[in-house]
């Protein structure tokens, strides 16, 4: 069997992504954009089971999919979503004096990630975790 394209293609399609992540927030460098997308994810993957986060997981591209799991606590209890303002200060947590990201950072990432992931894939991961899951992922805004 040949090597599955997106494992082929995963760096090239990562790169896309944090292209997508500069353009959506505005910030300058990939750096910038990967620091915002691993807060990002990270933020979601604390409010899940594990179960649940490996679901998620399973629609992810393969970096995006590794930066998601690497470094886990799977002893930490997972959090409770909270109001998006809560959220995006969870998201600025990492490594605070090197995280540029802004208000708009988890609909800026959603947005990139909604362009790189199959999007009826992605929504039925969605439907299968708790409440508060799909809204994090939303393009449009809360409000």
């Amino acid at each position: 069997m040949p090597i599955p394209m997106e494992y082929q293609h995963a760096s090239e399609e990562f790169e896309r992504f944090l292209r997508l992540v500069v353009e959506r927030t505005g910030l300058t460098t990939r750096n910038q954009a990967y620091t915002t997308a691993q807060s990002v994810l990270l933020t979601f993957r604390r409010r899940l089971e594990i179960s649940d986060a490996i679901r998620f997981a399973g629609a992810l591209p393969p970096v995006l999919r590794a930066i998601f799991v690497a470094d886990w606590d799977v002893g930490e209890p997972p959090r409770p979503f909270s109001s998006r303002a809560a959220l995006t200060e969870e998201v600025r947590s990492l490594r605070r004096d090197h995280n540029f990201s802004p208000d708009s950072a988890i609909v800026d990432v959603a947005g990139a990630l909604r362009a790189c992931v199959d999007g009826a894939e992605f929504d039925r991961a969605l439907s299968a975790l708790p409440p508060g899951a799909a809204e994090f992922w939303r393009v449009a805004p809360p409000g």
